[in-house]
């Protein structure tokens, strides 16, 4: 964890260290209403059920730590019926973990931590709810949608034969499981049996009035997240260093998300699948390959980071799934951006996958219109079933920026489909390299490291806000009432703070950057660019002039791209440093912050680039040690802007510095009672 982040820890959470929280034991059937509270931590010691029609409530700020056992710790699942409100907040997220990963967390503070090579230290968050989904499995269900047909969630087990506690599916796509908000979920997916494990987030049939918003999965054994039918959104959601899909979608979802970042990797040393990333979008449409409802839906503005030497697929696509991606970033992928599996391999009919029993082949249903519908097992109201896709057609890549994949079978089969033709309005950069290059600010990987066979890059370091071709896209999600019209690519905001921010594992381990506006961090982060020159003695001295004076600005760690690095030095924060030479001995040197050239107005104000108007810090010129905030200074007097206080200023934006000093004496610039430096623009 870097230096700035212990600061913040020290100011802003010190309270959270000295909280006296009880710990309680959570075993059995949860069958009345219960709510968790922050000033508990909750250790889940066996599988879970919340169940009965109960309602879970989990109050922002609390945690729920289990300790790991040998037969993987305890699990959490929320029955068909029943619901679960997690009330989690940027500032005080609600985690599920385990004690492994509670013990590195400084002074008790969430917003810290270590990352660790580990998972399987407890078990997962399962929802299952009552829509429409498809399973062969279960010998009394219909090929067309229908009702009575259920799954059981993977990863459960009966308790006694018949138990519904552990089964999904039904006939209600407006089905209302709960909210999630702001959830992370770390070091999970307990194994069950040779294939069978669980999912960091598993969602089983939800209906569409279920919310989930602003959920990470942090290091699991299994998929990230994966959704079997039903007709749940997902919106803000991470998935780092999952040991197979990291988003894993099958039996008819029929969904939308928007905005979501994929960092592939590896949470233990094993097989590719079982601890080593496999696909980022592993996309299955339906069972038998024709039944329904089959997968159709829309995602917008995801960020793809893969891994570049022994990566597997950016999209895996099998039986008849119907997937649009919109205004992606995808970049430093494995093998194939598209990879034409055809059947997941479970189905045991002959020519099963697309084109089975008359369905439509792989090829035509990347040319055919939104509008057509299957005709194989179909609803009785098909355009009532399939409302999502609004335009293009039933598969497609849209309006995405391509860059550094430069494996050799990357393109086969994404050029064999078109992605690349100018209708789609992609750029295609993936043979570039160059980190100037990139659709995103900055990456940061670790040496080389095998875990089970593969060579794997591991990122230790991603600031995913977009670059060059990312900043723009051609068009936009639609203002439907879930989507955000984002003209942009990928999962984040040009010159906004990242989503990411306060309450995700990867912003407590140092993965990803320190906030922008509404936390007391002012980090460097921009252009250094001296906006006037110092004036002419002849000028009196007058405000706004150099005379005399001499004026700087630079980052603690300014390379010469003249980008202000994160300053990681021990107990120094992120800092500029502002530096003011030639003061008259004696003078009263102060440092001045303003929105505009020129302005140079008195007032109080905050160590921090927040505010358009502030008076920074003044101190007497005098002989001595030339330090900020020693109250020594010789005629070089120095600022330096840190992690400390007030509002602050956002990415992108633009603040003035210079300094004002006062002195009674005839030597700068006669008569010289008040002068102001040349200044300096940062661009933050």
């Amino acid at each position: 964890m870097n230096a700035s982040r212990i600061l913040k820890s020290a100011l802003t959470c010190a309270g959270l260290a000295t909280a006296a929280q009880a710990q309680i034991n959570v075993s059995g059937d949860i069958t009345v209403s219960t709510t968790w509270t922050a000033n508990n931590v909750y250790n889940l010691t066996g599988q879970v059920y919340v169940t009965n029609g109960a309602t879970l409530t989990i109050e922002a700020g609390t945690v729920i730590a289990s300790a790991p056992t040998v037969n993987g710790a305890g699990a959490l699942c929320i029955t068909r019926g029943s619901q679960i409100f997690v009330q989690g907040t940027q500032d005080q997220p609600v985690i599920m973990t385990s004690t492994n990963d509670t013990a590195t967390w400084i002074g008790g503070d969430p917003k810290t931590g270590t990352w660790r090579e580990a998972a399987n230290e407890w078990g997962n968050l399962t929802i299952c709810g009552q829509a429409y989904m498809n399973e062969n499995q279960i010998g009394t269900n219909l090929p067309a949608p229908d009702a009575g047909n259920y799954g059981i969630m993977e990863g459960l087990t009966e308790g006694f034969p018949g138990d519904t506690r552990v089964r999904y599916g039904g006939g209600n796509d407006d089905d209302d499981s709960g909210t999630i908000s702001y959830l992370s979920l770390r070091y999970g997916g307990r194994v069950v049996g040779l294939g069978t494990e669980l999912n960091g987030l598993s969602l089983g049939a939800l209906g569409r009035n279920t919310d989930i918003h602003h959920v990470e999965i942090m290091n699991n054994v299994d998929d990230g997240i994966e959704i079997w039918g039903g007709t749940v959104n997902l919106k803000y959601f991470s998935i780092w260093n999952i040991g197979d899909d990291s988003l894993d979608v099958d039996q008819g979802w029929r969904g939308k998300a928007q905005f979501g970042l994929i960092v592939q990797g590896h949470s233990v040393d094993a097989a590719q699948g079982s601890g080593v990333g496999d696909n980022v979008f592993e996309m299955d449409g339906c069972e038998d390959s024709f039944w329904q409802p089959v997968t159709t839906s829309t995602i917008y503005n995801c960020t793809v980071v893969g891994q570049p030497l022994d990566g597997d697929h950016a999209t895996a696509w099998r039986d008849n799934a119907r997937v649009q991606l919109r205004n992606c970033v995808f970049m430093d992928i494995g093998e194939r951006l598209v990879s034409f599996d055809n059947s997941d391999g479970d189905t045991p009919i002959a020519g099963a996958g697309y084109g089975a029993s008359g369905t439509l082949s792989w090829a035509n249903t990347w040319t055919t219109p939104f509008t057509a519908t299957s005709t194989v097992n179909p609803p009785a109201n098909p355009a009532l079933f399939y409302t999502v896709q609004t335009s293009g057609n039933l598969i497609e890549i849209r309006d995405s920026v391509f860059f550094r994949n430069l494996h050799a079978s990357a393109q086969t089969e994404a050029n064999a489909r078109g992605v690349f033709a100018p209708a789609n309005d992609n750029v295609n950069n993936s043979a570039l390299v160059l980190d100037a290059q990139s659709p995103i600010v900055g990456i940061t990987r670790g040496p080389l490291v095998v875990r089970g066979g593969k060579n794997m890059l591991p990122v230790t370091f991603l600031d995913p806000r977009p670059k060059n071709e990312a900043l723009t896209s051609v068009a936009a999600a639609p203002a439907d009432g879930f989507f955000t019209p984002a003209q942009y690519r990928g999962a984040f905001a040009p010159g906004q703070q990242s989503w990411l921010c306060k309450w995700t594992a990867s912003f407590a381990f140092g993965f990803t950057p320190e906030c922008d506006p509404g936390q007391s961090i002012c980090a460097g982060d921009g252009s250094l660019t001296d906006h006037t020159t110092p004036c002419p003695c002849a000028n009196n001295g007058a405000a706004g002039n150099g005379c005399a004076h001499s004026f700087s600005a630079a980052g603690a760690n300014l390379d010469g791209s003249g980008i202000v690095a994160l300053d990681t030095t021990p107990n120094q924060p992120n800092q500029v440093i502002l530096t003011s030479t030639n003061s008259p001995v004696s003078s009263f040197t102060l440092f001045m912050q303003h929105s505009a050239a020129g302005d140079t107005a008195f007032h109080d104000g905050v160590l921090c680039a927040g505010g358009t108007l502030t008076r920074l810090r003044g101190r007497n010129a005098v002989a001595g040690a030339a330090t900020f905030p020693n109250n020594a200074f010789a005629n070089d007097s120095t600022l330096t802007l840190s992690s400390r206080g007030g509002v602050v200023v956002g990415s992108g934006v633009t603040r003035y510095y210079a300094a004002f000093y006062r002195n009674a004496s005839t030597t700068f610039c006669p008569p010289a009672t008040a002068n102001v430096t040349n200044g300096y623009k940062i661009v933050w």
